[in-house]
């Protein structure tokens, strides 16, 4: 979080509630786990745009950002009961799809930069964030 941002959880609740104007949620999000690490899938039936409006921040801070990074991101350690706790990564299926979602909208494109390649904001999602309260 940068010194000059506003709290992160309002900016994602105001992306997630512009968001679903730009995306469709797929028809599988009520019944799936966010990762291996969790027991349940969310309790929040929007919980697709918050993860799409998080993804979004995320490429908005770190872009040319990947797959593989944002599984690190979203992943966390799994109960498993009197047994060691584990760190496992979150879904990648869902980090695609939302990923293809915002591609589709024309909030992100794929990009390289250097050796990095990734997603990167498009000006329209860049807009989308600073009207948010996004700032870098």
């Amino acid at each position: 979080m940068s010194m000059n941002e506003e709290d992160p959880k309002k900016i994602i609740e105001n992306l997630a509630a512009q968001l679903k104007e730009f995306i469709k949620q797929p028809e599988w999000t009520p019944y799936v786990k966010t990762g291996m690490h969790k027991e349940r899938p969310p309790l929040n039936k929007d919980w697709f745009f918050v993860r799409a409006a998080s993804v979004l921040r995320a490429v908005g801070m770190k872009g040319p950002i990947g797959v593989a990074k944002l599984r690190n991101k979203y992943g966390g350690k799994k109960n498993n009961g009197v047994a060691k706790e584990h760190f496992y990564k979150g879904s990648g299926s869902i980090i695609r799809k939302v990923l293809q979602e915002l591609d589709k909208s024309g909030l992100t494109i794929q990009a390289e930069k250097g050796v990095h390649k990734g997603r990167i904001l498009t000006p329209k999602g860049q807009s989308m964030l600073t009207r948010a309260g996004f700032k870098k």
